[in-house]
């Protein structure tokens, strides 16, 4: 038994008290996890309703007039109708050259628009996919300071739209390097998305990164992985909700005490095969050259204590393929089985939500 699995089955009381709590985290689901049904807008704000959530996260909206600002009053006006609360923003910001970055401000800026238009209190944006992702020739750190700039050039904007802009924790930085971003940039126009799931990728436990950035979290997003030791170096996987080895109750407990305010959202991407990190192999640290020792150290017991996946799963992302025609049906089927599945855990086990203890 592993230690997530032991203070889930010895806490029995804590759990109780967690589902009588008479201010529980508000509760919604991300609908990046549910992309291959390729729903519109309309369609995630009824299926949020239809499982009592609280929130909906539009995440790389599907939707064909998403970019519409007439669309955008539709939308906000549907989510007050059915009493949601509704966050949203963009993609990565991060510039592929020095002549791009005047694209990446008015991509950033409208964006910003978008949100406020649609009653997001946040604007959602990503630094780069992942650290292979980064522009080459410059260290990392180089990169940030192009954040830095960019930033800066929307402040006025985000000021006055009275939101702020929610860096999504990514496979691109550590935790650290983030709340360092936010603190230079400026904590009152910029925050986190805090995320779960993409912190494995950086060698890093999901509560290191709560505790670095959760007095700066604007939102939180629930995604529970597989980590183990291979031959190579360390596996990661991501899964449904309490099936993998992330310490969501010790998680949520360090939330409440940094960021009682935020919303937090149930987000598993499935699908996906292990990836391998080759922490063993000299060329790898090429690449995360400021990685603290701690911090690894950390990552290191969770994936001793972790072990592979052994539910069913569609194997729907190969090596950036499309899906065959004769998988999508079961992909479709998957990514909502999983949300489902995912939301009851998040509801009876984790005691998250309001609006389903009494519709």
């Amino acid at each position: 038994m592993n230690r997530r699995d032991f203070l889930l089955a010895s806490s029995a009381l804590p759990v109780v008290a967690a589902a009588q709590d008479p201010a529980p985290f508000p509760m919604g689901y991300n609908t990046y996890c549910l992309r291959a049904l390729r729903w519109t807008d309309a369609q995630h704000l009824d299926f949020a309703a239809a499982h009592k959530l609280d929130a909906l996260f539009l995440q790389d909206s599907l939707d064909p007039l998403a970019q519409d600002p007439a669309h955008w009053k539709e939308v906000r006006a549907r989510a007050a109708q059915l009493n949601l609360h509704l966050e949203s923003g963009g993609a990565g910001i991060l510039p592929k050259s020095p002549d791009q970055t005047d694209a990446s401000i008015a991509a950033l800026s409208k964006n910003i628009i978008r949100a406020q238009a649609l009653g997001s209190p946040l604007v959602r944006c990503v630094i780069a996919s992942d650290r292979a992702s980064l522009p080459k020739g410059v260290p990392p750190e180089a990169h940030l300071e192009t954040i830095l700039k960019i930033l800066k050039a929307v402040r006025p904007q985000v000021l006055d739209a009275q939101v702020k802009i929610a860096i999504e924790v990514h496979k691109d930085f550590s935790a650290w390097e983030h709340r360092q971003l936010i603190e230079t940039a400026g904590p009152d126009f910029v925050g986190s998305y805090l995320d779960t799931g993409n912190p494995v990728f950086m060698m890093e436990d999901p509560l290191t990164t709560v505790e670095e950035l959760g007095k700066y979290a604007l939102t939180l997003h629930l995604r529970d992985s597989v980590v183990y030791e291979t031959k190579r170096g360390i596996a990661v996987q991501w899964v449904p909700l309490g099936e993998g080895v992330i310490d969501f109750p010790q998680i949520l407990a360090r939330a409440r005490q940094l960021c009682p305010q935020v919303h937090v959202y149930i987000k598993p991407i499935t699908g996906r095969p292990p990836a391998i990190l080759p922490i063993y192999e000299t060329g790898f640290w090429k690449d995360y050259p400021r990685t603290r020792a701690a911090d690894l150290a950390r990552f290191l017991k969770l994936a001793r204590e972790g072990r592979p996946y052994e539910g069913h799963v569609v194997i729907e992302d190969l090596q950036n393929q499309p899906v065959p025609p004769h998988f999508a049906e079961a992909v479709k089927f998957q990514q909502r089985e999983h949300m489902e599945r995912s939301i009851a855990y998040a509801k009876k086990t984790l005691g998250l939500g309001r609006r389903w203890r009494t519709a």
